[in-house]
């Protein structure tokens, strides 16, 4: 067999493996490490295995993770969603659909403290959903609200996603993140116009709550006080150069522990929580890592990228075909595929076939592209059969069929296939924040 053929084994192997249920970073590492050593030696497969996974443990750039999972952890457990919650709800709870636009507003606000799709909608849950069912929604759309609004947690910076795409493709991550500033208020734009179409053509979907007083609105500014203080010091101080992601996430954590401090929430249990749970899911994060770059070991000496690369590039189609092509793989792929394990499977792929499109290699190409996979694979979160984000709502939501969660969230596919093309058709959108950076 051929390098090439025994990479398509591979990955047919792969994809056997991952529907078995093989935890993704085992299949992946597996999968690379056997077929590196049939492809080139068993020794050379164990000096590759043993390199990539002490390089990925001792890369300090990978500290950003643990810091900003604390950061939002601690934000979570001292309250802070709950306040951003009120904030939005006595501002737009009035409207048609205004506790589910205040969701989405909630949402937005923790995505930048948070930086995870699920964390995200698992804490909305908690906060948003008892009061849109007190409040008579239907409740098809306060999941499939929670749900959608959860995947801006990926998007807003800080992001995981982009922590593992910068490092993957060796761009700033401080320039991702300020690149998906623009592209996250869209996006929450959209679902928020979404919302209040769907809420005016069917009145009783999300009726408007009381209204309050314009004193009782400012006053629940006080509530989004915290997160902004955050966000301009994390992303400000990035943006204006005074610090690296690395120092902004251990600035961020800190920021959450002396609001926590100062709101006389830092109980000894909350924290011993909030440190689990980071524990657990950096860990997570960084051990799917490891096993991608052990693939990608693999897809590189087989030469599939290349040779695929080569194919694309050779095709008589405009640049824009190629990459609705390469969107369309992404939308498909991730109703199948972890957000996170389908980038770290597939950047190395369509990497080459990026710069290959554009050979005149603007810096702000690959910060381009992380933003628009990050956009389609927010997609594949809220669709079935993977959906993680719908999968969260509905185990929080139990009296809520998954299907009716599934189908509160297509109107915000909608949005976000719109978003994207607007994103591709104005590349603007995502560059021109990062561009200003020094």
């Amino acid at each position: 067999m051929t390098p090439v053929e025994i990479g398509i084994l591979g990955c047919i192997v792969l994809v056997l493996l991952l529907v078995s249920s093989m935890p993704v970073a085992f299949a992946m590492a597996i999968v690379g490490f056997v077929g590196f050593a049939v492809v080139v030696t068993p020794h050379a497969a164990v000096s590759m295995a043993t390199t990539e996974l002490c390089d990925t443990f001792s890369k300090h750039s990978l500290t950003v993770i643990p810091l900003f999972v604390l950061m939002g952890q601690v934000a979570f457990h001292c309250g802070i969603s709950r306040r951003l919650f009120n904030t939005a709800y006595h501002w737009f709870g009035p409207l048609p659909g205004g506790l589910a636009m205040a969701t989405v507003g909630a949402c937005t606000a923790f995505g930048a403290i948070c930086g995870s799709g699920p964390a995200t909608a698992a804490t909305m849950s908690l906060v948003a959903l008892p009061e849109m069912k007190r409040y008579g929604y239907s409740m098809e759309l306060a999941c499939g609200t929670v749900a959608s609004g959860g995947t801006l947690g990926m998007m807003i910076p800080p992001s995981v996603v982009f922590i593992v795409y910068g490092i993957m493709t060796e761009q700033s991550i401080g320039k991702l993140f300020i690149a998906g500033i623009l592209p996250g208020l869209l996006t929450a734009g959209l679902f928020t116009l979404f919302i209040y179409v769907e809420c005016i053509r069917r009145p009783g979907y999300g009726p408007a709550a009381p209204s309050t007083s314009w004193g009782a609105k400012f006053v629940s500014l006080l509530g989004v006080c915290e997160t902004l203080a955050l966000f301009l010091l994390v992303i400000g101080g990035m943006f204006a150069g005074f610090f690296t992601p690395t120092e902004g996430a251990a600035i961020g954590a800190g920021g959450t522990i002396v609001i926590a401090l100062v709101k006389r929430q830092l109980a000894a249990k909350m924290v011993w929580r909030a440190l689990q749970e980071t524990m657990r899911t950096s860990l997570m994060v960084m051990i799917i890592v490891a096993g991608a770059m052990i693939f990608g070991k693999f897809l590189t000496v087989t030469g599939i990228p290349t040779e695929l690369a080569a194919w694309l590039g050779g095709l008589p189609l405009p640049a824009w075909v190629i990459v609705g092509l390469i969107i369309t793989f992404f939308i498909i792929a991730g109703c199948f595929v972890d957000a996170l394990a389908l980038i770290l499977l597939t950047v190395p792929i369509f990497r080459p076939i990026i710069n290959g499109l554009y050979p005149e290699q603007d810096p702000m190409l690959l910060i381009w592209f992380g933003v628009i996979i990050v956009l389609v694979t927010q997609i594949g979160t809220i669709t079935p059969p993977v959906g993680v984000c719908a999968y969260v709502v509905g185990g929080i939501e139990r009296d809520v069929p998954l299907q009716a969660v599934f189908k509160g969230c297509v109107p915000f596919v909608m949005a976000l296939v719109i978003a994207t093309v607007l994103c591709v058709a104005f590349p603007q959108i995502c560059t021109w924040l990062p561009g200003m950076v020094r």
